[in-house]
């Protein structure tokens, strides 16, 4: 046991036994929304004691039996709940447990088939016009406690025997391959499967249900499979061949065996992430696992590869080797996303990911940790309820960034090597922060325990000042906040910064900037730039000269070095760090950008300026429009916006990009094209609108659109030709600005239309316009105890309803309305949302107040003004 200073204040079980081996039998009533439960969990005694104390939730005890070292069977005293940390205490008279014994805890219980999508839970889905409904499980973090009474922390491993009761004609899944299987006589069957290596509870997972299979038609050496409701597993091809071709990658670049004997993949209609790694049998979000190669777009390709390949690289990392506690979850998970990035490209090449990162993972990262109300990459964590909250982009975005700036540090092929000696050092076993650290070391001989203990356990990032005295460059470093406002107590960290200075001739990777500041000579300064291929965590502000000169140097810099200068100069005029001139004058002078991942970045910081001013002058939306269609034209002409599946990927990712941005800047031409090509689409032309261009066709008819217009999409909804067109159609529906028909769309939130984990597609549409920001903040306050009741604290999404439904606004006296309105409001379990929304809100403010007079001067000189 660690003697760690933060582990007295965890939420901990008693360490008095510890569980070796679970017997494990479910049986789901459909009938009932109940199961049945029977379990015997093998305990070794660790200290003389007289009670056992174990997670549950939610479940109703029947009977409960210890069975000592000696096989006397011991009913106990009694048995006590703790709602505050979710157990149950069982205890027996003084003398019963001695160290060294090994007894077993027999126990008969009843569960619910709950629909929070959490524990053991029921999904449902139409076939036919029938209501169906299939079980599934859903146990990180906390959750093994409602499906039966557990050890539920992840250190605490053990060897789990399952076996589930079901209809005959019903499919049983769970993490292991089916030992055997009775018939009992009554039309159902016990399926009881082998037994599991060590394991976390978080990542047991059962499925009983109705269920087709399709298996890769690939050769590796063990089943692989994607399961889905009958119809709709043709559309796992996709996913099953790059599993098996994945598994059979990582197990070279491991050096490790596939431990488990298969691998499915589940399909779930319910379900409130993305995927989960439960080891063996991984479950999916069925738009994030299925994929129509007729009628998905490429975005939905690259998803839903990504995701794949960021669960089997879990089944190493993350399952094999296990975090010791919740506040190493970042480094399951950031290392997970970065494996799927690196693996994406081995496999992808042409899709260019590492381009897409610095768009994607980097800038996710750095926007959530430039606010006030960030957390550490590494956070203590105590209670069980803290930790939903921090799966948010620190974990995933920045840590797999921290990765990929080790991974550039030490070079790609010694990080695999270190990660895999890790691997092999800790097999079934359980590990912190440090262990990955050492063994990165010891492989590459650099000191990345120093480095990394700064980066893990501090908040935020820097940004890096460059001020320039002829040859001589001088670097200093301070905190970097989006609202601007960084106080000298914020200010004391000092990061260890990987420079990389870019010049004409060279790239010199060996300066860091590990104090307040420093100064080197170049030999030539007329060209420059910090950060090169923007593979650290920091941003870079310059001279507003140098801003120049390198807006007018593109043909120097790589497609990362100007993605990167785009997002830099868009976040730090909106933090007041540079004048919003300065963003405006680099991306007006790149009209002829050729690279799909710098339009990308550049659209979505214009995106940014537009959602900042949303509450601004009607004439400055207008003109900032005009900017926009004049920056894009001589682009989207030379493409178009018809589709040829022979072209590139990232060529037609730029065609859909352009395209869309053209209709949100009202393009007159676009937004005619997309109009007529919706009413040929519902007139049963499905060929009238590429996949591509899909979401931006809807959006745009809806934004122009009547109560006609939202009959076709909600019929599109509840009648889609693809899995993402339905997730398409009901963002759409929040794109109407008619009060009727957005209280039709909100109204859609509570009946039952919209399943509750995709309650908040819609209000991300709602949120793009000033009256949708006004209607969702009005609907929030007057729903909240039915929000609240439907999505409760303990689950993650209502952190996210919240957030969507407040940081809309832009000004201070809004803020104050979001404030005023939660201050007599529980928040615990989105508390760290709500502070999120709140400082994104004040940023806004912040920009608009220092720099509109500015942005609007700027589009008068230019003429976008009148």
């Amino acid at each position: 046991m660690s003697t760690s200073t933060k582990l007295p204040e965890r939420q901990l079980l008693p360490a008095n036994v510890s569980p070796t081996k679970y017997d494990l039998t479910l049986e789901p009533l459909f009938s009932t929304f109940k199961f049945n439960g029977e379990e015997t969990i093998h305990l070794d005694v660790q200290e003389d004691s007289s009670s056992i104390t174990l997670h549950a939730l939610d479940i109703d005890l029947q009977d409960s039996l210890l069975i000592t070292s000696n096989k006397s069977k011991t009913p106990p005293l009694h048995v006590t709940s703790n709602d505050d940390d979710q157990s149950l205490t069982f205890q027996f008279k003084e003398g019963t447990l001695v160290k060294g014994d090994k007894v077993q805890l027999q126990l008969k219980f009843v569960g619910e088939l709950n629909d929070k999508m959490a524990g053991f839970y029921r999904s449902s889905y139409e076939e036919n016009g029938e209501t169906k409904y299939l079980a599934t499980t859903q146990m990180e973090p906390t959750d093994c406690r409602r499906a039966f009474p557990s050890f539920d922390e992840p250190s605490l491993k053990a060897v789990f025997n399952i076996a589930l009761i079901a209809d005959q004609k019903l499919t049983c899944l769970s993490n292991m391959d089916v030992k055997e299987e009775q018939s009992l006589g009554d039309g159902r069957k016990k399926v009881i499967f082998n037994p599991t290596p060590l394991i976390s509870t978080y990542l047991i997972a059962f499925i009983v249900g109705d269920l087709k299979y399709i298996e890769a038609d690939y050769n590796y050496r063990i089943p692989v499979r994607v399961y889905a409701t009958p119809g709709l597993e043709k559309q796992g091809r996709f996913s099953v061949e790059l599993a098996a071709n994945t598994l059979e990658f990582f197990e070279q670049q491991f050096d490790i065996d596939y431990p488990l004997p298969k691998m499915d993949m589940v399909a779930i209609h319910d379900f409130s992430a993305g995927a989960m790694e439960n080891f063996g049998l991984v479950t999916y979000r069925v738009v994030d696992l299925l994929y129509d190669e007729k009628n998905s777009n490429l975005a939905t390709k690259q998803r839903v590869a990504e995701v794949v390949q960021h669960e089997l690289a879990h089944q190493w990392f993350g399952n094999l080797v296990t975090m010791e506690w919740w506040e190493g979850l970042w480094l399951n998970e950031g290392f997970a996303t970065w494996m799927s990035w690196y693996s994406c490209d081995k496999f992808f090449p042409d899709w260019k990911v590492w381009e897409q990162y610095v768009t994607d993972s980097l800038q996710q990262a750095l926007a959530l940790d430039a606010l006030r109300a960030s957390h550490p990459i590494e956070v203590p964590v105590k209670r069980a309820d803290e930790i939903n909250q921090i799966f948010d982009a620190i974990s995933y975005s920045k840590g797999s960034s921290l990765l990929k700036m080790i991974s550039k540090w030490l070079g790609e092929d010694v990080f695999i090597k270190g990660v895999s000696s890790y691997l092999k050092k800790h097999k079934y076993g359980n590990t912190k922060t440090t262990d990955l650290w050492e063994s990165l070391s010891e492989v590459s001989g650099k000191d990345v325990v120093k480095v990394m203990s700064i980066w893990t356990g501090k908040i935020g990032f820097p940004i890096i000042s460059v001020t320039e005295n002829a040859n001589r460059i001088t670097f200093t470093q301070n905190r970097y906040l989006t609202t601007g406002d960084v106080t000298p107590e914020e200010d004391t960290t000092i990061y260890p910064v990987f420079l990389g200075l870019k010049t004409e001739s060279s790239t010199d990777e060996s300066l860091v900037l590990d104090s307040r500041s420093m100064s080197v000579d170049i030999q030539n300064s007329d060209f420059f730039k910090v950060n090169a291929e923007q593979a650290g965590i920091y941003r870079t502000n310059y001279a507003p000269e140098r801003w120049i000169k390198l807006g007018k140097q593109p043909h120097l810099l790589s497609v990362e070095d100007r993605a990167g200068l785009v997002a830099d100069a868009g976040a730090l005029a909106s933090s007041g760090h540079s004048s919003t001139r300065n963003f405006l004058n680099l991306v007006n002078s790149w009209k002829d950008e050729s690279s799909f991942v710098v339009w990308d970045e550049i659209t979505s910081r214009i995106a940014a300026l537009k959602a900042a001013w949303l509450f601004e002058a009607q004439s400055d939306i207008d003109a900032l429009n005009a900017f926009v269609r004049d920056l894009i034209s001589t682009k989207i002409k030379s493409i178009g916006w018809s589709f040829n599946d022979n072209e590139p990927f990232l060529e037609q990712r730029l065609k859909s990009l352009l395209y869309a941005t053209a209709a949100g800047a009202k393009e007159p031409e676009v937004v005619k094209s997309a109009l007529i090509n919706f009413q040929k689409y519902v007139a049963g032309d499905k060929t009238a609108i590429h996949p591509n261009i899909k979401a931006v066709t809807f959006q745009t008819v809806a934004a122009q659109g009547s109560e006609k217009e939202w009959d076709q999409l909600l019929d599109i909804y509840k009648n889609p030709v693809s899995i993402d067109e339905k997730i398409i159609a009901l963002r759409s529906l929040g794109r109407f600005e008619d009060l009727n028909l957005i209280a039709k769309t909100l109204a859609l939130l509570f009946d039952g239309s919209v399943r509750s984990q995709d309650i908040y597609v819609p209000m991300q549409g709602l949120r793009a316009t000033k009256i949708g920001v006004e209607s969702l903040f009005k609907w929030l306050t007057l729903n909240w105890d039915k929000i609240y009741k439907l999505l409760p604290p303990g689950l993650s999404m209502l952190g996210s309803v919240v957030t969507i439904s407040t940081s809309g606004f832009t000004s201070l006296d809004d803020q104050k309305r979001v404030k005023d309105f939660f201050a007599s409001k529980d928040t615990k379990g989105f508390d760290q949302g709500l502070a999120q929304a709140l400082d994104t809100i004040q940023s806004k403010a912040n920009w608009v107040q220092r720099d509109s007079r500015n942005v609007s001067d700027w589009l008068h000189e230019q003429g976008y003004k009148k």
